[in-house]
This record gives structure tokens, sequence and C-alpha cells, in this order.
């Protein structure tokens, strides 16, 4: 699998705790998703995560953050599974992030048009009957999450306009639609960064200014 080239992260970044919590005075509830499935740190799916976050501490607002490569879950196999079974140990502090949140943030590379397989399998194991949304006798399941926001942040080889508007950006359609907001949520923004191998290191620091506005405004 050719992974998203998304190096040249800050040599600064460390990698956080599986799923930590920041308080400060005058909060929202924000929860940050950093969905690189690799577990050491130095990618810029990281750093943008770090960016975030500190914009949003700066503006006082209270943050869980949930790294799904340090997190040990099986995958589902069967819909008796996703609808009976239980949530693993291991996910129920991210499955808790996410139902607290007013905000969701999911940061992650793109790997064959779509999300990594890792952070899919996540989001079917916590993005259940239950909790994201809830089967009706007749029509369509009602959502949970009402009330809440997310932004998508997706890093790339390609650059950003091929993908929206060639693929139709398929794979983040995928997980604003049939996922975020079938669970209730709205609005759902994104944001697509491309071509992140061959970017200036100014162009980067740009990016992360971005997500440190974004961070401070929850949007």
């Amino acid at each position: 699998m050719r992974q998203s080239p998304d190096r040249g992260a800050s040599e600064l970044i460390s990698v956080p705790s599986t799923v930590t919590h920041a308080r400060s005075l005058m909060p929202r509830r924000l929860t940050i998703v950093q969905g690189h499935p690799d577990p050491h740190g130095k990618r810029l799916c990281y750093a943008l995560a770090d960016a975030y976050a500190e914009g949003a501490a700066a503006a006082g607002h209270e943050i869980t953050r949930i790294e799904v490569a340090q997190l040990d879950f099986p995958i589902l196999r069967t819909q008796e599974e996703f609808e009976r079974g239980d949530l693993p140990e291991t996910l129920v502090a991210a499955r808790d992030g996410i139902v607290s949140a007013q905000h969701l943030v999911a940061i992650f590379p793109l790997w064959h048009g779509t999300m990594p397989a890792l952070l899919k399998a996540f989001l079917e194991q916590v993005m259940r009957p239950g909790v994201a949304l809830e089967y009706r006798k007749h029509g369509f399941p009602r959502g949970l999450l009402a009330g809440r926001s997310a932004r998508i942040v997706v890093t790339m080889g390609m650059p950003a306009l091929i993908y929206r508007w060639y693929f139709r950006a398929h794979g983040v359609r995928g997980l604003e639609l049939s996922v975020l907001r079938f669970a209730g949520m709205k609005p759902v923004r994104e944001t697509l960064l491309g071509m992140v191998d061959a970017v200036s290191d100014a162009k980067r620091r740009a990016w992360l200014e971005r997500m440190r506005t974004y961070g401070r405004q929850l949007i």
C-alpha cells in the first residue's frame, strides 16, 4: 500500500497518551481523533492535531484527544457484533469522548482514496447503535449525536483540487454523509491538504496556523 507521504512534521512532535484530556477556564468540549496508523508520531497529522489542540486550549476549551494508533481493539466481522456486541474496554474512553464532545475533529492521511483501515475499524466500533444512531420501526435510524459540529482534515500526496473535483473526494464524502451527518452532526466542514511531500516549510507552517485558528474558534 502506498501511504500518504505526510512526512515533514516537526521534530518536536511527541506521541501523546492514547486518550488525553486538558481543561481550561471557559471550556467547550472538543474531541480530536488523530487517525494516522503510524504510532511513532513524526507525521504531519500529529502536528496538525497538536496545532488544533493548541488553539483550542488558548481559547479556553476542554480537549480530549484520541490516538487511534495507540489503541488495541478487534475489527467487527458480523452485523450481530455491530448491533449487539460489547464495546471493547479499550474503546470505552474514546466512545465517551466522542459522545461528550460539542465539536469533533478527525485528522487522517488519504490511503487508497479514503481513510486508513485502522481508523475505519475504530469508527465502526465506536459509532454503533445506541451511540451514534437508534433504529426505528419505520424509516431511517435517528441520529443520536445531533447538536455537534465536526471538521475532517485530510492529508494527501496528490493535489487537493484533483481529489476534490476529479475523484469527487469520495472517501471524505463517505465519512461526512454516512457516518457523521447520519449520526446527526452538522455542520461538517472539511480541510484537504494536498502535495504534502512537496510543499515548502512556509506552507506547512501556514497549515499549522490555520489549525490553531480553527481550534480557537472550534470550527
